[in-house]
């Protein structure tokens, strides 16, 4: 490279230092002309793009942007993260300055409706330590529900275990609502201060919301109404979709003995399956393995009556 290459390479550093420079000096005095107008500016959280109503607010849908005092209005939000994890009470567009009269905490006041999906409905069922896997479920979990039903009446009755629905969604734990981000933000008694309660570690809830479709909802009805002690959840891991057609457990099963079928009395109605589950045939041991002949027609002897 040559003399007046490099002489000219050089201009043309300083050439766009000197440019970068008037550029910020003019950035400065626009700046300092705004503030001196309209007065010191300050930072507020706008919407980055459009909010629904009763929609979630999670960290995309926020932006941060510098704006003139005069021109911020009442109760903006100034730091992001304490509107992470709200709901949008209206709908608010982009751009819009986010207010905290227009936030609302997720809890029974936000309902639970837009986060069922179409074609299924909401239900709650209660729970303890040993039903509700030690209370460790949270919402957004995914669940398996096992019952132990009985039927049949007297020295008869028997009880299946089997598990009636497979992958099913947790919406919510207690007043918890399904939510992205795992925390809730409560404000204090005297009504100022907001804290943050992480759900992750809230194991005071009595019952659980789950969405399951029609058909199986008046299953679980039938079953709350009957014996709502004899339904337990089964944790599943998230990335588990798999349903897997499962047979019911007895007590044979567990003893390891055969399945005898039975004959119900002539006074005894038979025992009806549960819905869906394979009927249980196993091959007739003992007596019942020979087949019963019906009895032959008495034969008369020729002869043996008189003829008129």
């Amino acid at each position: 490279m040559g003399g007046n290459e490099t002489r000219t390479l050089w201009i043309s550093v300083g050439v766009a230092f000197f440019a970068i420079f008037m550029l910020y000096s003019w950035s400065e005095t626009q700046k300092s002309e705004v503030a001196k107008k309209y007065g010191a500016t300050k930072r507020v959280v706008v919407a980055a793009s459009d909010i629904a109503e009763m929609e979630t607010i999670d960290e995309s849908k926020l932006e941060v942007i510098d704006q003139p005092q005069d021109f911020i209005q009442p109760e903006a939000v100034s730091d992001p993260e304490a509107a992470v994890g709200q709901v949008a009470a209206v709908p608010i567009k982009k751009g819009e300055q986010l207010l905290q009269t227009k936030l609302l905490l997720p809890g029974p006041d936000t309902g639970l409706s837009m986060e069922v999906s179409p074609g299924k409905r909401a239900i709650t069922m209660p729970i303890d330590d040993m039903r509700g896997v030690s209370r460790l479920l949270r919402p957004g979990d995914r669940i398996d529900i096992v019952a132990a039903l009985d039927y049949g009446r007297g020295g008869d009755q028997r009880r299946e275990v089997r598990t009636i629905l497979q992958d099913v969604v947790v919406l919510a734990t207690g007043l918890n609502v399904v939510n992205k981000i795992p925390r809730r933000f409560e404000l204090d008694s005297n009504g100022r201060t907001i804290n943050r309660i992480n759900l992750s570690a809230n194991t005071t809830f009595t019952s659980i919301t789950i969405e399951a479709k029609p058909e199986e909802v008046q299953q679980l009805v039938y079953i709350l109404a009957t014996a709502p002690g004899s339904m337990f959840t089964v944790l599943r891991h998230p990335n588990d979709r798999l349903q897997a057609p499962t047979r019911s457990t007895v007590i044979e099963d567990i003893l390891q003995k055969p399945v005898l079928m039975r004959t119900p009395a002539a006074n005894e109605p038979t025992a009806q399956p549960l819905p869906g589950a394979a009927p249980r045939i196993m091959p007739p041991t003992g007596p019942l393995a020979a087949p019963i002949q019906p009895p032959k027609p008495a034969v008369q002897p020729r002869g043996s009556f008189r003829e008129l």
